[in-house]
């Protein structure tokens, strides 16, 4: 599943670099959803002509990308867990600028990791220090194992982590989601459903359906949004299409995991899932102020790079 290779149809560039992600440039296209049990995807695309990258050139990828190339390799600080445990070593190996997402996973070590905060390593930046968040408690081996990129977290947890930056709150959401569906591991670690045999074949359906309707999309493609049940459940925005193509397979594998986990069949109305992404996209100011309360944005010298939204009235 990591290694999936995409193919898309690229019919030109875009040079604009004052792009905003608004609806003065975004399109969202309720007609092309795709459903699957209990997810429905709506594509977010770029209104212009072909693909749109803008970011540092396009040369800017995913970290799950980078570290399954062989573009990066993270490492830890340090051997004690009181000074340690909450950040992590990344070395850039290549000539790409790399962008890091919070809610990223990343699993070994001495202890399973979550990405806290989102930044850009640079091309220039051969070695950075990387703030982590626990997803594994009850683990600090003594022994690092090698670290290997798992995906972003499900809705539930990014959410947490974006708004507390709280340890216990993170350990407490999680606990709460394994024991919700009574999985059992050797510690309270967030990969641990990755042992049920039922969830990754659920998983995997879930990835092939939508895996196949993104290859056979065009690439103009820079963002989703993501409903499950009555709700909508998140919304992620990118900056350029390349980023957004890079990011994808890890993207969808939280979405996934929180359709099945937390999801149910769809039964949303139409003017809720509008009214939404109104106040999302409608202008700047209206953007602004529903992001703080619902949601974030990075910014790389002054451009918005990466929006992420959540189910509004969530706890």
């Amino acid at each position: 599943m990591r290694n999936l290779i995409f193919i898309f149809l690229i019919i030109g560039t875009s040079t604009q670099t004052q792009a905003q992600l608004t609806y003065q440039n975004l399109h969202v296209d309720y007609d092309s959803a795709w459903e699957y049990k209990n997810l429905r995807i709506i594509p977010i695309r770029w209104k212009g002509p072909g693909r749109f990258d803008y970011p540092l050139n396009g040369n800017l990828i995913s970290l799950g990308e980078a570290i399954n190339k062989g573009y990066a390799r993270v490492s830890e600080r340090g051997t004690a867990s009181t000074d340690n445990v909450h950040w992590l070593n990344v070395e850039n190996l290549s000539r790409k600028n790399i962008f890091i997402a919070s809610g990223e996973i990343i699993a070994g070590g001495r202890q399973d990791r979550m990405v806290s905060r989102d930044t850009i390593m640079l091309a220039s930046q051969q070695k950075i220090q990387l703030p982590v968040m626990c997803v594994e408690e009850g683990r600090w081996s003594e022994k690092e194992k090698k670290f290997s990129y798992q995906e972003m977290a499900n809705l539930h947890l990014r959410r947490t982590l974006d708004k507390s930056k709280n340890q216990v709150m993170i350990w407490r959401e999680i606990y709460d989601q394994l024991d919700r569906d009574k999985i059992k591991a050797p510690s309270i670690a967030y990969t641990a459903r990755k042992l049920d045999k039922k969830y990754l074949a659920a998983e995997q359906e879930y990835w092939k359906f939508f895996e196949e309707k993104f290859r056979k999309s065009d690439s103009s493609i820079v963002g989703v949004v993501c409903l499950s049940g009555k709700n909508v459940i998140g919304c992620d925005v990118f900056a350029s299409t390349s980023l957004f193509y890079s990011e994808l397979p890890y993207l969808m594998l939280g979405y996934i995991h929180e359709a099945i986990v937390m999801g149910a069949p769809i039964n949303i109305q139409e003017t809720k899932v509008t009214t939404y992404m109104d106040k999302l996209l409608r202008d700047e100011a209206s953007q602004e102020e529903f992001i703080k309360e619902y949601g974030k944005a990075y910014r790389h010298n002054g451009k918005i790079i990466h929006i992420t939204t959540y189910q509004i009235g969530e706890r």
